[in-house]
């Protein structure tokens, strides 16, 4: 506490870092996932080899990703975001199958007998319907971005991480209980946040 209390613009210059490299990986990954995430649901066979990829991405350990990706990216940001997105990946597509695939089929008969257009159809009334859970994809990736964002200070990406690095490596618990506490703050925030959205839509 006494780093967080000493140096309060430091903290909150790598906070905003953080918060930074987590929007743009999360943005970037529903603008992928939401897709990928309508295939799934409509395609079983397709789906399933998605789910299959994405799993064993998931299943990589996240210092072992950003290993994998330096050869291809470097050090740096851009290896983080692209490994931040790999990771949301699995999370944000089975929820979005997953809520599609809840949609009650009496809703979609219904629509289609006021004559409503497949297009409509799943504006109006899948994607309304399936949206509290593709929100709680989205909180649980995010809560899990931030997470594995504190490591992206291994391959020099910045953010609360880098507080954290610098405490353990320089015997200075301070700096290191100040990064940590702050990620902390950051990941119940963005659950309380989110969980509260996904329950209007309910």
């Amino acid at each position: 506490m006494d780093y967080l209390l000493q140096h309060p613009g430091t903290v909150a210059w790598r906070t905003l870092q953080h918060i930074e490299l987590v929007a743009a990986a999360l943005a970037i990954a529903c603008a992928i996932a939401f897709p990928l995430g309508v295939v799934v649901a409509r395609k079983r066979r397709i789906g399933g080899i998605i789910l299959a990829a994405l799993n064993a991405i998931y299943t990589i350990p996240s210092l072992a990703l950003f290993a994998l990706l330096i050869p291809l990216l470097g050090i740096g940001t851009w290896t983080a975001l692209v490994a931040l997105v790999l990771y949301a990946q699995m999370l944000l597509v089975r929820n979005v199958a997953v809520g599609l695939r809840g949609v009650s089929p009496a809703l979609i008969d219904a629509a289609r007998g006021l004559g409503m257009s497949a297009a409509q159809i799943f504006w109006r009334v899948e994607v309304p319907q399936a949206l509290p859970v593709i929100v709680g994809g989205v909180r649980l990736a995010s809560i899990a971005l931030i997470s594995l964002a504190t490591l992206a200070s291994w391959i020099d990406a910045g953010g609360l991480g880098a507080l954290v690095l610098y405490g353990l490596q320089h015997d200075d618990p301070s700096r290191a209980v100040a990064g940590a506490l702050a990620a902390a703050v950051l990941a119940i925030v963005a659950d309380v946040g989110l969980r509260r959205l996904q329950h209007r839509w309910e």
